[in-house]
């Protein structure tokens, strides 16, 4: 009977480590995918801003624009 208990305990024993370098394996991709999620959404809010910028600088332009082609009508 004890060499039952010794060989059961021994096989949770392996089964209980392969199961914990799975779920370290599995961690470090979630904080590589983490990561990378990071990164993009910084990318995109960059990305965002300057298009921002761009259609102020691009109504900037515009209405000086309309403001003189309105003053040599007059």
């Amino acid at each position: 009977m004890k060499e039952k208990l010794e060989k059961r305990l021994a096989e949770l024993k392996a089964e209980f480590e392969s199961g914990q370098k799975v779920m370290a394996e599995y961690e470090a991709k979630v904080a590589n995918l983490r990561d990378t999620l990071l990164r993009i959404s910084g990318a995109i809010q960059i990305l965002e801003e300057e298009i921002s910028k761009e259609n102020e600088t691009d109504k900037e332009n515009v209405i000086p624009e309309t403001v003189n082609a309105e003053k040599t009508n007059l």
